[in-house]
């Protein structure tokens, strides 16, 4: 599996792997598909912005799954955190493919002077969570019922992982 930048040409399979989220889990907390439009958009956006898109691309090319990080909150205060997100496609899971992503995107925001990396997790993520764990991230807050789909409520847990551990912040 190699992991690489994101191009254009992925972006119909970043989509079809975010719609499947959409339709089928709790990992995106919305019921909105997006189109291909609107995705393009987004990664438009990352890529105008410095941020990482990056994918898991068979020997095929074929693309297995997605990651990336964008701003915590928007206040100057947040500017060295960031928030992640990872998709694998389903068929593929439990083969590393995940995990090759995120330790891909923890590289890349260490060097790209990020100090702390969110995620955000629905709680009966089991899977999620142990990964991130297994990481170095630890579970730093959890929210209950925070959110709801597929007619139930849902908690928010963050998992953290402090990068950069030595140093002041550049003001």
């Amino acid at each position: 599996m190699l992991v690489r930048d994101a191009e254009p040409k992925d972006i119909p399979a970043i989509l079809a792997l975010y719609n499947h989220a959409v339709r089928e889990t709790t990992a995106a907390w919305t019921t909105q598909e997006e189109t291909l439009d609107a995705r393009l958009t987004w990664y438009e956006g990352r890529m105008k912005q410095g941020l990482p898109v990056i994918v898991a691309a068979d020997e095929e090319d074929q693309v297995a799954g997605f990651a990336s990080y964008g701003p915590f909150r928007a206040k100057e205060g947040y500017r060295y955190t960031a928030e992640h997100t990872v998709y694998v496609d389903p068929a593929r899971q439990r083969q590393g493919i995940g995990r090759t992503l995120m330790t891909r995107l923890i590289e890349i925001a260490e060097a790209n002077g990020i100090h702390v990396l969110v995620g955000g997790v629905d709680g009966d993520n089991g899977a999620s969570i142990a990964l991130h764990q297994s990481l170095g991230f630890e579970v730093s807050g959890r929210l209950p019922q925070t959110g709801t789909k597929f007619e139930r409520w849902l908690d928010l847990v963050f998992l953290t992982k402090v990068l950069n551990v030595s140093g002041s912040p550049a003001e």
